[in-house]
């Protein structure tokens, strides 16, 4: 059997990619839990400044497998599935949304379910004119889940989350990258270029401040104005004893581009 996940490094940037293509790249608790583990290593390994997660085939993640489903559901074991799998889940975006580094989804098709809360919990987001975000739980009776019910209305605000939620909707990619859930669409034989092409340019970034830009905006909704002003005033400290700032101003009063992966 093929690997679930293949992992692909050029330079400080790593491809997480999931191989299911025959299942739309749908996971059951064992592939779900090697793109958690793919995405620790990334998080953990300090010379990965950037990460991509995309899909093999033409699909980025059709959430989880219904075909797992029905297996446990006819051996009547489907809360203890779907325990697991949504705990792999959950630990998954948390990955992502905890990771001190960029994360790029590279979609090439349906983010559906699970898929599109992996979608939604990374940094940025490049599409084909043939992505389609859909949300896809009330389809099956589903609860959202993988953290669906924070970014949507994060993202969106609470009304058009609920249109898409209570509608079956099927986002296409123009409507997507309209209300900010896809920041860019690339022609489908550029895509996996335009990934690792967004991804270096990041890399090349100041990471130190990314990973504190992704924690402040996570915060910005659930403290208030005093408590999100001390942890700025702690970023920016830090950033100037522990991050590359020495080395952006340094660059800037030499006229210069600041080289960050090597401060």
């Amino acid at each position: 059997m093929a690997e679930p996940v293949v992992t692909e490094r050029r330079g400080a940037v790593v491809e997480i990619r999931i191989n299911r293509p025959d299942r739309l790249n749908a996971l059951d608790v064992p592939s779900f839990a090697a793109v958690r583990g793919a995405l620790q290593g990334a998080a953990l390994d300090r010379t990965v400044r950037a990460v991509i997660l995309t899909g093999a085939g033409r699909a980025f993640c059709a959430g989880g497998d219904v075909a797992a489903m029905e297996t446990h559901r006819a051996a009547e074991e489907l809360p203890k599935f779907f325990h697991e799998l949504t705990g792999e889940q959950e630990r998954s975006v948390r990955e992502i949304m905890t990771m001190p580094k960029p994360v790029v989804a590279v979609m090439p098709g349906v983010a559906a379910g699970g898929g599109l809360s992996l979608a939604l919990a990374c940094d940025w987001r490049i599409g084909t004119p043939a992505t389609v975000l859909v949300p896809a739980f009330p389809a099956l009776g589903a609860v959202p889940d993988g953290g669906l019910t924070y970014l949507l209305p994060h993202y969106l605000g609470i009304g058009l989350a609920q249109e898409l939620l209570f509608t079956h909707a099927r986002v296409p990619a123009e409507r997507a990258r309209d209300l900010g859930l896809i920041h860019e669409i690339a022609a489908a034989e550029e895509l996996a270029d335009r990934g690792w092409t967004r991804a270096t340019e990041l890399s090349e970034g100041p990471t130190f401040a990314y990973g504190w830009m992704k924690r402040l905006l996570v915060s910005a909704f659930e403290q208030g104005l005093e408590s999100q002003l001390a942890l700025e005033r702690r970023g920016a400290v830090e950033a100037a004893r522990l991050g590359e700032l020495p080395e952006g101003i340094r660059a800037f009063h030499e006229k210069r581009k600041p080289k960050f992966p090597s401060s």
